[in-house]
Order: C-alpha cells, then structure tokens, then sequence
C-alpha cells in the first residue's frame, strides 16, 4: 500500500464559511446546521437544522440567490408537532431533513425523536411557505433516509440507515409504490474494519444523476482515543437498479480542518444532508461543521465519480 501524490482538495471551500451560523437567524437557537438543500424558483433553499435552548431541534428555512450568501426566514419552516399522530413521535425533535424533488412536488425526509426512538417522518411542499406532513415511514431505529429523485419502473427508492446487533450502521435500498408503504429492503454498503468509515456508515445528500450512476454522498465514522471523527465519502449505484452499487471511493472526500468543525457542538464532525448540481459540471455541496454551524464547498461531478470508479473498495 502506497501513499497517493498531493494533489489539490477535491472539495474547495468556500472562503466564507461558516456561510450561516448562530447570530444570523432572527430567532433564539443555539445551532445552525445538517441542511437539506434544493432548487426552487431560481433560488436554492435551504432547510437547517437548530438547536433550541432545551436542547431539542427545530427546522429552519434560508434562501440563496448564489448558493453561498442566505437569507433566513423569519420564523422556524418546522417545529415538532403539537396534535394528531405525529405529535406522539416528533416530541424531542424534527431534525437533519433531506429534500427530493418528484413531479413538482418537493419531499422531505426528518428524523422524528420522542420518548420512542428515533424514526422517520415525511413532508412534502410545493412552494416552502407551507408543509403538510404525510406518515412516519420507518419504524425506530432508523435515520438518514433518502429519496431517489425519480421512480424505478414505478416504484420509489429510498437509501436508508436501519441499526441492529447483527448488520450494524450498513446502508439498505428500499423500495414504495406511494412512498408510505416499503419493503424489498437490500443491504447495499457496510462500514469496513480498520477503515476511515469503520465505526458507521450512512447516506447524506439527496443522489444526483450523472451519466455514469446515481453519486451518493455519504457520511462514514472512525473511532478515535480523542472520539468519532465524522467525514464525507462518495458512492456511485447503477442509473437503472440504485440497488447495485458501481463503485465506492476508497479515500474521504472530505475531513474537518476547519476550526469551527473541529470544536463545536460536537467536535470533529463534516456531516452533509444536502448538495445541488450546477449547468456546468459542478456541484455546491453543505454540511454541518461540529454540529454547530453551516459550511459549504464546490467540487466537480466528474472527479467525484472518478474517485469511485479509478479507487475503489468493496462495498462488504
């Protein structure tokens, strides 16, 4: 085994991270972080993540001309819920969303925490001025569920992150013909022993089609004396079965150097939940630094991909 040459980061970031922290929402939270991102009417949206006070999570709403410089809603896009059926399963917090775009219609993905676990809860918008809430679509213990953004021979697919003793912290593919009901459940990844994602796996970014695969982001976990040191990988599955995957960067693409994702909330953490494709190749990709505030970064698609098909590890 041989060290690779230096070579420029594959991921640059942008010079005026943290983009969003703390002191830039008009509301009281202690944290700014773990974004959903998306697309819409010119403008790229961001849903963030916040720490309140008491130590529990709410979803807030920024927007962006630019990808770099947000403007931040005035009140919270999502609180815990007070009534019906999702109020007994969102009562310690709505946290980390995804958002995936279907027909117009835009999907979110959350973790729901209560006295119960943690599962997940979907929501979907059309214009993010308003959310309705469509079922808790796992049981506990599960997080990190994303969306494909289009359907497989009419079904959905989903990449997500169930927990037990026996296959522990591994990415799964499961499959809905509505997105309320699913099944057909195929582990697809697993951490790697004495590996820089040894310790737990999970899928971050919502996919983003190239010609070559469907490129997931994905966070993967080290154990350390000091404590987890959380980075971000790349994965490449099939265009046609996202069940098979293709390839999988044996490096991180990304680590935390910066201050402010060394110490924070938690420290040593880059954790992604969202990434946007530009009209030239490129993509902005976000993560939270340290829990504690937002950071982002360009790379381009092709050398992503890349990196998942010239220096590849098994996917077991």
């Amino acid at each position: 085994m041989t060290a690779s040459p230096k070579s420029p980061p594959i991921i640059e970031r942008c010079p005026d991270n943290p983009i969003l922290t703390r002191d830039d929402i008009p509301y009281a939270v202690e944290t700014v972080h773990n974004a959903g991102i998306t697309r819409y009417d010119g403008r790229i949206i961001m849903l963030f993540r916040s720490h309140l006070r008491n130590g529990r999570s709410i979803i807030g709403i920024a927007t962006s001309e630019d990808g770099f410089k947000f403007t931040v809603g005035p009140k919270p896009f999502m609180v815990p819920s007070t009534e019906g059926r999702f109020a007994e399963y969102e009562a310690f917090g709505v946290e980390d969303p995804r958002i995936c775009c279907i027909d117009g219609e835009y999907l979110i993905t959350y973790s729901a925490y209560s006295r119960h676990g943690v599962r997940i809860g979907l929501a979907k918008t059309r214009d993010f001025r308003s959310v309705e809430r469509v079922s808790l679509i796992t049981q506990a213990d599960m997080r990190n569920v994303v969306i494909f953004p289009e359907k497989f021979n009419g079904r959905y697919a989903r990449l997500d992150r169930p927990h037990s003793e026996i296959s522990p912290w591994s990415v799964w593919c499961s499959w809905s013909p509505d997105l309320i009901h699913w099944g057909g459940s195929e582990v697809v990844m697993k951490p790697v022993p004495y590996h820089w994602d040894e310790s737990k796996i999970g899928p971050g970014a919502t996919p983003i089609r190239t010609e070559r695969g469907w490129l997931c982001i994905y966070h993967g976990v080290f154990e350390t004396m000091d404590g987890a040191v959380y980075r971000l990988g790349v994965a490449l599955h099939e265009l046609l079965d996202p069940a098979k995957i293709i390839g999988i960067s044996d490096e991180w693409v990304l680590a935390p150097e910066d201050p402010w994702e060394l110490t924070g909330y938690v420290h040593n953490v880059v954790f992604s939940c969202g990434a946007v494709e530009d009209d030239n190749g490129g993509v902005k990709i976000y993560w939270g630094g340290a829990d504690t505030v937002m950071c982002a970064g360009s790379a381009r698609l092709n050398d992503l991909v890349d990196l998942c098909l010239d220096n590849s590890r098994p996917p077991f």
